[in-house]
Order: structure tokens, then sequence, then C-alpha cells
């Protein structure tokens, strides 16, 4: 390629890609109400396999899509704490004895270290 061809061209700050024999795909427009009044239309392929029933709002609210109900809202495990699986071990009377028999072994410790 010679020097006078790119002269002026700005190379790789413009596309010269254009629309012109392009076939888009087909969309289908689906609008979201949010519950603070904001609408959000998203376009989707009309081969999509499930379009979600709630979309993120620009503001962060959960979108619902029009005509469509709440989604009940999925179980989620409950996650068990160090204090639950202790629990599990040992009852709170258990639990009590030991305080008592570690306080009074710091107690001990502390009294002859002074």
């Amino acid at each position: 390629m010679t020097e006078g061809a790119l002269r002026g061209t700005r190379l790789g700050a413009t596309s010269y890609e254009n629309d012109t024999h392009v076939e888009f795909a087909e969309r289908e427009w689906v609008s979201y109400d949010c519950p603070r009044g904001h609408v959000t239309t998203v376009p989707f392929s009309t081969e999509a396999e499930e379009i979600p029933v709630l979309w993120e709002c620009h503001c962060g609210a959960e979108a619902l899509r029009r005509e469509y109900a709440r989604p009940e809202p999925v179980a989620t495990r409950h996650i068990r704490t160090h204090w639950d699986m202790l629990l599990e071990r040992r009852t709170i009377a258990d639990l009590e004895v030991l305080l008592d028999e570690r306080l009074a072994l710091l107690r001990n410790t502390a009294k002859k270290s002074a």
C-alpha cells in the first residue's frame, strides 16, 4: 500500500463498515415497569428461549415485565453459622459449665502471675 492511500484517513479512529447488505436478526421489544414509575424497553431476539420476567431498572429497582405476575421468591438454604453447629453438639447448660471452668482457670492464672 502506498503512503498516499492512507493520507488524511484518521486510521483507526473511524470505522468504514456500514449496514448495507446486512440482515439483522428479528427482534422483540419487551417493556418492563419499575415500581418507581420508570419504563425500560429491551430488545430480545425472537429466537430467545426464555425472556426474563424481572429486569434491573437504571435506578437499581427490580422492574417487572408488563402483563406478568411477580414470580415467587426462591427459597434459599439457611447458612449454618459456627454457633448453629456448636448448638448441634452441645446444650446451653453444657456451654455454661465449660464457660465457668474456663473463667476459673483464667482467674487462677491471673492470681498466680500477680
